[in-house]
């Protein structure tokens, strides 16, 4: 996209309108809102799903395959990013990306609602992969579309944004947990409802608030180059499954060889993505030098979001397993305990937002935010291993526990994810702006097929060891990028 490009998008977009912000950013908060809606709430039931019983209306599997099969979820979810940044970057633009992914993950929550035992499971799967591929990135990318590069409300507006996608993830844990001794499939219905609702609301306003941004394909392919896509993609759909078709009834592929292939793609494709970017004639010569201060912090990332994903598997596990769950005369959802996590990002947010913006310049740079980030990731984890080390791994713990280590590891996110979206779409090389967000998220996807290995280490009898070494290497990884920063913000080249 050229500089002229952006320009008629940023005056494109009403620059007033919420919380002083541009008026686009409504309609991009309330898209992500119901999408995360439909997400979180999937997710803060779909563990239990799979390894309960199917006498309680689960599916049964053993426990340790079902957390592997939720980090390989996750990580597919992110890893997806690649192809809606790639659609969106030189086919479909960023509008139209938001709009399909929007509709095939509405369709995946209701595979899901419907009683079709793993045949529904995987084919929701796959399109909600696909689907939250085609929006996630996209959806942040278009935020990112509405500031001029310098525009200093750029980090506030991207963590009003993020209050936005952790306001649907804290209602919707609630709500679907609480039906979820009930009917699984009743809580998954409740997420096709709430993507259904995001897709109205960015139908509906979508042409008064956002103006241009969405609507330029970055990076346009030829039609000769469309026609070729077009049967390679055609041609790879059908070798897949002459693969599938052939791997799964012989036992070649099994779930354990899956994840483990998952698992490795997931370090392989930002690999490669950084390569070819790095490589582009398309990128000029400060882009690549960005693209280099852009490879420590992704590394971080993938650090903090190894731990921070974690509350979707083991420290749900640990809600499940291992906490008191009837207090006071009430009894606890172990799901409920997913609210946690956007719940401190809502009341903490808009004062990180206000932080930034009253510190202006004196603000910390991007790599120290990062290595603060990975120092309270890790400190969460070294506080959960405290009740085994206080009162061994028998007994129920007090849901404080929980709550703490969950209060804690937001304050590392608030510092490290929302302005790691903004510094990706700052130090983006203009024809790889979608598709750098991808590589952001895939930080996210790398860290899930990591965490779809180490989870099967995790038992009442390692736990402490569990959690002191990965919260430990966190907290060494944040010191190492702390003292590195002079040499990454010279490579930013102006970038702060």
């Amino acid at each position: 996209m050229s500089a002229i490009d952006k320009e008629k998008i940023v005056s494109s977009v009403p620059q007033k309108g919420f919380f002083g912000h541009p008026r686009g950013l409504f309609t991009l908060f309330f898209t992500e809102f119901w999408e995360r809606f439909s997400y979180y709430g999937m997710r803060a039931i779909l563990v239990f799903y799979m390894y309960y019983e199917v006498s309680k209306g689960g599916l049964g599997l053993d426990e340790q395959t079902a957390l592997s099969i939720m980090s390989i979820y996750g990580s597919l979810v992110y890893m997806s990013g690649v192809i809606g940044g790639w659609l969106a970057d030189r086919v479909f633009g960023t509008s139209k990306s938001v709009f399909y992914g929007g509709v095939l993950i509405m369709l995946g929550h209701i595979a899901l609602a419907l009683p079709g035992g793993l045949t529904a499971f995987f084919v929701s799967m796959v399109l909600i992969v696909i689907g939250t591929g085609l929006l996630k990135p996209n959806v942040s990318s278009m935020v990112g579309d509405m500031y001029a590069e310098q525009d200093d409300r750029r980090d506030a507006g991207f963590s009003i944004f993020y209050m936005g996608i952790n306001l649907g993830g804290f209602l919707s844990p609630l709500i679907v947990g609480s039906v979820m001794g009930y009917s699984f499939h009743l809580g998954f219905g409740f997420a096709a409802i709430g993507m259904f609702f995001g897709l109205i609301m960015f139908l509906i306003t979508k042409k008064k608030n956002l103006g241009l941004a969405g609507t330029y394909v970055a990076n346009p392919l030829s039609p000769a180059e469309k026609k070729k896509v077009y049967l390679v993609m055609a041609g790879a759909v059908v070798l897949l499954g002459i693969i599938l078709a052939v791997t799964i009834p012989t036992g070649l592929l099994t779930i354990k060889l899956f994840i483990a292939l998952v698992g490795i793609l997931g370090f392989l494709i930002p690999t490669i993505y950084f390569i070819v970017m790095y490589r582009s004639p398309k990128t000029t010569e400060v882009e690549r030098s960005r693209v280099l201060a852009y490879i420590p912090l992704f590394l971080a990332s993938v650090m903090f979001w190894s731990i921070q994903e974690q509350g979707s598997t083991i420290l749900a596990n640990f809600a499940d397993k291992r906490t008191q769950l009837d207090i006071a005369g009430i009894h606890l959802s172990p799901a409920w305990f997913q609210s946690l996590n956007p719940l401190f990002i809502i009341l903490l947010a808009p004062v990180f937002a206000w932080l930034w913006v009253r510190l202006g310049k004196r603000q910390p740079s991007i790599p120290q935010k990062f290595s603060l980030g990975l120092l309270f990731a890790g400190l969460s984890f070294l506080l959960i291993l405290l009740p085994a080390y206080l009162g061994g791994t028998n007994s129920l713990v007090h849901p404080i526990w929980l709550v703490l280590s969950y209060l804690v590891v937001v304050i590392g996110e608030l510092c490290l994810s929302p302005v790691g979206l903004s510094a990706t779409t700052k130090l983006a090389p203009a024809a790889f702006s979608a598709q750098t967000m991808s590589l952001w998220f895939l930080s996210n996807a790398a860290a899930q097929g990591l965490n779809a290995q180490i989870v099967k280490f995790y038992r009442p009898e390692t736990e402490m060891l569990y959690f002191g070494i990965i919260g430990l290497s966190a907290i060494l990884l944040g010191i190492i990028l702390f003292f590195v920063t002079p040499l990454i913000q010279r490579q930013m080249k102006g970038v702060r």
